[in-house]
């Protein structure tokens, strides 16, 4: 065998042999995700019995029959600072690996920057992978009808906001957008224990307005006329606030609110109170985590969300629950993570100028 001859066949065989290689590499890497005889750790930031670890619970059982290899799915508890302990440690990669066998359930409160944003967080939500979100779809303000001619006539007593607590919750904070934007002839009595409370109260005609997210507990008063949904805080559907049905024709706050801004500080304020009050509960993958990963996991929670059978047990959670793709939620996580603090301090200044305390 010449030289000659020798070089090209060498040179033929190698290109065969990277052909080869190649297409096995390829064959690898396109090789479909299953997590057969896998453990997935379902991190939850909170304690057992709560609403995100009840939402979890719910969850887990459906990631095991829709995520490819049917995995065993493990809820476990880490309370802490307000869900601030789990996400740390849910980042840290020596605890956390992101191949798809660890996932976590987060809140409104680990969604909001003046919680991931403090000292002794090491965690930023921006950067985690979403699969999809669960909440009650938004809260109503309820009035009495008796009362509502009020909220618009200043020559009358001002209608009566009731609140839970010191400092009125994000979804009980539509009446001081109200009050500063629309003009609302309201004012606030805060303190009350807890919703079932406020309802009471409204009853009694001790308040005439208060929020929930919970339409069921008021059905009945709304149906006999005693009150009537005045606004809706609305839903996240692909990205635009939307109305829910259930709520009527009860307008969306931000469509009503919006227009009447024009300072831009006080934009970027509106807009981090319209995405809190449109998180609630949501599933995400730790940072890192391969994309074919990510999808495999969107595309089994939205079989979950379409599903009659988990449908029927989240509802008696919430008979007002709803599911948000992994989409939304993260336009809603990413929203918040570009609001500065002064903006979010704006609605402290909105909450003193109404005579209410912040501290």
């Amino acid at each position: 065998m010449n030289a000659g001859f020798a070089r090209s066949l060498s040179n033929a065989l190698f290109g065969t042999l990277t052909v080869l290689l190649a297409a096995c590499n390829s064959a690898q890497a396109q090789a479909p995700v299953s997590f057969e005889g896998k453990t997935i750790n379902f991190v939850v930031g909170f304690p057992a019995g709560g609403g995100t670890d009840a939402s979890a619970r719910v969850i887990a059982p459906y990631l095991t029959k829709y995520l490819p290899g049917n995995p065993t799915v493990i809820v476990s508890n880490m309370p802490g600072a307000d869900g601030m302990t789990a996400m740390n440690a849910f980042v840290q990669p020596q605890r956390t690996p992101a191949d798809g066998t660890a996932i976590t359930m987060g809140s409104t409160t680990t969604s909001d920057p003046l919680q991931y944003r403090r000292p002794q967080s090491q965690f930023d939500p921006t950067k985690f992978h979403f699969v999809g979100g669960v909440g009650r779809g938004g809260t109503i303000l309820i009035i009495r009808t008796d009362a509502e001619k009020r909220l618009y006539d200043k020559s009358q007593p001002p209608v009566v906001m009731g609140s839970i607590g010191g400092v009125p919750r994000s979804g009980m904070q539509s009446t001081a957008w109200g009050i500063a934007y629309l003009g609302w002839n309201a004012k606030w009595v805060v303190g009350y224990r807890g919703t079932q409370d406020l309802f009471i109260a409204l009853q009694r005609s001790e308040i005439d307005m208060t929020a929930t997210g919970n339409l069921r507990d008021v059905q009945h008063l709304i149906d006999n006329g005693t009150l009537k949904i005045l606004t809706q805080s609305g839903t996240v559907r692909n990205g635009e606030l939307s109305k829910r049905p259930e709520f009527g024709d009860a307008s969306v706050l931000a469509s009503i609110v919006q227009p009447k801004i024009t300072d831009p500080e006080e934009k970027q304020s509106f807009d981090y109170w319209t995405s809190l009050t449109s998180i609630d509960k949501w599933l995400a993958l730790p940072p890192g985590t391969p994309e074919p990963i990510v999808k495999v996991y969107q595309q089994a929670y939205d079989k979950i969300g379409d599903d009659p059978e988990f449908l029927a047990r989240a509802r008696k959670i919430s008979e007002d629950l709803e599911s948000q793709s992994g989409a939304d939620v993260k336009r809603l996580i990413d929203t918040l993570g570009t609001i500065p603090p002064p903006a979010i301090q704006q609605i402290s200044v909105m909450l003193r100028k109404q005579g209410l305390s912040t501290e």
